[in-house]
């Protein structure tokens, strides 16, 4: 399914495999035993693994008053070689002290791409799937800074917030992009903005993505890439209404992280949509997903999205055929549409999903 979907990091060398496990909030306490599952599944083709269970998160800070240990930050800095987290919950109301752990992640292991494979499984595999993309979300500046201040004046309150957008981040997200989609068929790049009303800002990332085959040491490596662009609001109305036009969109933090989410309507739930957050020297699968607090503790969480993110890691990783396996065993599951959570109209719960995936991996050794 998304056997072109990312870059490989260099693996020849590595004895071990060390992932740190982040289940955070909600369901992920309940999907990251999953991938953790498919990941042993397929261990025959991995150095030896070793995992190791990490904090962060909501129910954290509530009890420790941080949501991002600084333990949890050293572990995954000088012990680990990649990791998965689960889900974060995060209050709509402004919490003294708390800030988003998966933000800062990105930031203090300086985590710039946020990968996102958006994919269709239709049970005919002959025929090319309706909906096959990928977005590419700038994953460090943007709105996402979170540089905001409440002014009192005479006329009331005014909230604002300061927007950044660097060339450096906007070119290095462009090469990602442009890299992703030069190993795919299509070899078509969409560069989402809003540079009609937001000339400054998304205009800078427009004029930094375009720019990105014309670079030094490029020397013509993308010439075969067909560049478009679509304004944001644009893009969500052809995404519902023509998805195949898409194959890779690159976009700054705040538009992918919508687009993605939307995206997900068109293959059925936010339960099956992985991601990955890559910097130059580390991994961190991510289903994209919230932690679902309504259904959490409910065992009926779509485990999908955390075992398509183990598969995005690994191949991310160069572990490619491990990620295969895992990837025809998720395929094989959903395109008979017999055994799947409620979120997809079944009635199976999480473990039964789970059992159904790891039962097909294992078939393909025998």
């Amino acid at each position: 399914m998304f056997r072109t979907a990312v870059r490989s990091m260099a693996t020849s060398a590595r004895q071990s495999l060390t992932i740190g496990l982040i289940p955070a909030d909600g369901i992920g306490r309940e999907v990251i035993p999953a991938a953790r599952e498919a990941i042993l599944a397929v261990q025959s083709e991995l150095p030896q693994v070793k995992f190791i269970d990490l904090l962060a998160g909501w129910e954290t800070f509530t009890r420790t008053g941080t949501a991002l240990p600084r333990e949890t930050v050293q572990a995954l800095k000088e012990d680990c070689d990649c990791a998965l987290f689960g889900s974060v919950s995060s209050p709509s109301r402004k919490v003294a002290g708390y800030s988003s752990p998966i933000v800062a992640l990105r930031k203090e292991l300086d985590l710039y791409a946020n990968i996102r494979p958006v994919s269709s499984v239709s049970a005919d595999r002959t025929q090319p799937p309706a909906v096959d993309l990928i977005v590419v979300r700038e994953n460090t500046e943007c709105l996402y800074v979170k540089d905001e201040k409440l002014i009192h004046t005479e006329n009331g309150k005014e909230a604002r917030a300061t927007r950044l957008i660097t060339e450096r981040a906007s070119t290095r997200i462009g090469k990602i992009a442009f890299e992703l989609a030069k190993a795919r068929s299509r070899k078509l790049l969409t560069i989402i903005h809003k540079s009609n009303v937001l000339s400054v800002t998304d205009g800078l990332f427009r004029e930094s993505v375009r720019a990105v085959p014309g670079l030094p040491g490029i020397d013509g490596r993308f010439d075969d890439v067909t560049i478009e662009e679509q304004l944001v609001d644009s893009a969500v109305y052809r995404l519902f209404r023509e998805p195949q036009i898409f194959d890779v969109m690159v976009a700054p933090n705040l538009y992918g992280d919508i687009i993605s989410d939307a995206a997900a309507a068109l293959v059925g739930s936010l339960g099956v949509i992985p991601s990955i957050n890559a910097g130059d020297n580390f991994v961190m699968g991510e289903p994209v997903h919230g932690s679902a607090p309504d259904i959490a503790g409910k065992g009926i969480a779509n485990p999908v999205a955390s075992i398509r993110s183990a598969a995005l890691m690994l191949r991310h990783l160069g572990y490619v055929s491990a990620a295969d396996k895992i990837d025809k065993a998720v395929d094989d599951t959903l395109a008979p549409a017999e055994i799947l959570t409620a979120d997809l109209g079944g009635k199976h719960s999480t473990t039964e999903v789970t059992d159904h995936i790891m039962g097909l991996i294992k078939k393909q050794y025998n």
